[in-house]
């Protein structure tokens, strides 16, 4: 489950569930515990480019890397990681990722 995935081109395991927790700052008992969609909701929520970097650079890939694999300059590359992680800590892109915030009963 989840190997051909973008995350796994940069980690040798799935801990994308760890990384959320540390930067949208939130529990990791309250993410929701599926992998498979917990992984939808972060692609619906970022942009293919945004999960890239995401996931390269939680990864730690050098800047260097960074900018020639985005074909970005220093000052694009710091907007870019900005952006990515004002949109994780976001509490609308957060509360997507609780657990139980989608139930049958309403």
């Amino acid at each position: 489950m989840l190997e051909s995935t973008v995350w796994r081109q940069y980690h040798n395991e799935n801990n994308f569930r760890e990384k959320l927790a540390e930067f949208c700052k939130m529990d990791i008992v309250d993410i929701i515990e599926d992998d498979k969609e917990l992984y939808g909701i972060l692609k619906a929520k970022l942009t293919k480019k945004e999960l890239k970097l995401f996931a390269m650079d939680t990864a730690n890939s050098s800047d260097e890397e960074l900018k020639k694999e985005f074909s970005y300059d220093d000052e694009a590359l710091e907007k870019a990681k900005f952006k990515l992680y004002k949109k994780l800590k976001q509490d609308k892109t957060r509360l997507e990722f609780r657990q139980g915030q989608f139930s049958d009963t309403e």
